[in-house]
């Protein structure tokens, strides 16, 4: 079946549009997930670039309009790319769209205007687009956690094929006889791009929703599992972990430690600055918290002015000896809220497995008593649930 390639140059126009709505409806509701505007407004580029790219050369002004097409197009693709970037880190180099416009629109007008030569500009801007979208598969070919990678990587599949057939038509078209290639001739070569291309911008809408669906549902668990305040584990996330770890231990052997903290005299900085100053004190106590503790501790607020940090592969003298410097750190902090100075300090009490097993509500019973004579000691101090026991030996 012969496909005509005007038709098929349309019809892939009218389906990158169509996608590029897509993502803008699907960006509504993407919250403060960046690159997917940058997707949208790539794909309306791209679309009106290919539907400018379809009068006749020998039409009055179409010169100028394939020159405005092939640098909407160009455009497109550099915005793609700043998606990519912005959607992985958040950040985007924001010139990049405009020297591959302004690459594409200089050889345009070269190979257009001043010296036609359709030969020329076909080579030259595959070229360049081949080489964008080989740049966006590889920001995409990157490691990272599933289900994400399989999006990115499906994603960065998609322009790759792109980036090849690009690459494929630049090298049919240098070796072709001069006057033998026309835009829309039944030369093979040109309904196979508009047939693969159309099919990879399909593909490529489709990666982009993808990646966005398993972000935004990455987020969700990310927020069941945290608190809101604080960003800390929340305590159903403490206790899924603590089970985990208890079940690892049993085979292992291996200690478990557990710190409770609770912040001294919470009440008092409630009742006399109110309770936004008492919300940013819980804020910088866990941030000077997630400093101090190991990568591979599990620190949770418990509930209040409570915080629980699980410690795998710890005793307790090595817990009260990392307890005992978050409580120098967090006593060091001086918080200037509300106009006024604030010093806070926290109470500690620490427990390991060895002292009172693994199941995780003994550790926290024992780490809590610790922490009650914490409080009866005077506060600011660090106090491991042996002593306690020492002292109801005695």
């Amino acid at each position: 079946m012969n496909l005509d390639s005007r038709t098929m140059m349309v019809m892939m126009s009218a389906l990158i549009l169509l996608f590029s709505g897509l993502l803008t409806l699907a960006g509504l509701h993407a919250g403060n997930t960046r690159g997917v505007q940058h997707w949208a407004l790539g794909g309306l580029c791209i679309g009106l670039g290919l539907g400018f790219s379809y009068p006749q050369q020998e039409l009055p002004g179409s010169s100028w309009v394939l020159v405005l097409g092939a640098t909407l197009a160009a455009t497109g693709i550099g915005l793609q790319f700043n998606g990519i970037q912005a959607f992985k880190t958040g950040l985007c180099n924001k010139y990049i769209p405009w020297l591959l416009a302004g690459l594409v629109f200089i050889q345009s007008i070269w190979f257009v205007i001043l010296h036609p030569d359709i030969h020329s500009r076909v080579v030259a801007n595959s070229l360049v687009f081949a080489l964008c979208n080989a740049a966006c598969a590889r920001a995409l070919f990157i490691r990272i956690e599933q289900p994400l990678r399989t999006a990115y990587w499906f994603t960065g599949g998609s322009f790759a094929v792109v980036a090849m057939m690009l690459l494929l038509r630049a090298a049919i078209v240098f070796l072709s006889p001069a006057n033998t290639y026309g835009l829309y001739s039944q030369a093979p070569i040109n309904p196979a791009t508009f047939f693969i291309g159309s099919m990879a911008q399909m593909c490529l809408a489709f990666g982009f929703v993808l990646m966005l669906n398993y972000r935004l549902s990455a987020d969700l668990q990310k927020l069941a599992l945290s608190d809101a305040l604080t960003g800390a584990l929340n305590r159903r996330s403490l206790e899924q972990e603590a089970a985990r770890l208890s079940a690892r231990c049993t085979r292992t052997g291996d200690a478990l430690a557990i710190m409770m903290i609770d912040v001294d005299h919470f009440k008092s900085i409630n009742d006399r600055y109110g309770h936004p100053v008492g919300d940013e004190v819980l804020r910088r106590l866990a941030a000077v918290a997630q400093k101090t503790i190991r990568s591979d501790d599990y620190f949770a607020r418990y509930g209040g002015e409570e915080f629980c940090i699980l410690l795998p592969s710890t005793i307790e003298k090595d817990a009260w000896i990392l307890a005992d410097r978050l409580r120098q750190n967090y006593a060091a902090l001086i918080m200037e809220l509300g106009g006024e100075v604030l010093r806070s300090t926290i109470s500690i009490g620490v427990s390991d497995s060895i002292h009172a097993g693994l199941e995780f509500s003994s550790l926290v019973a024992a780490a809590d008593q610790a922490m009650y004579h914490a409080k009866q000691e005077g506060r600011n101090r660090v106090v491991m649930h042996s002593f306690c026991l020492s002292r109801v030996n005695i």
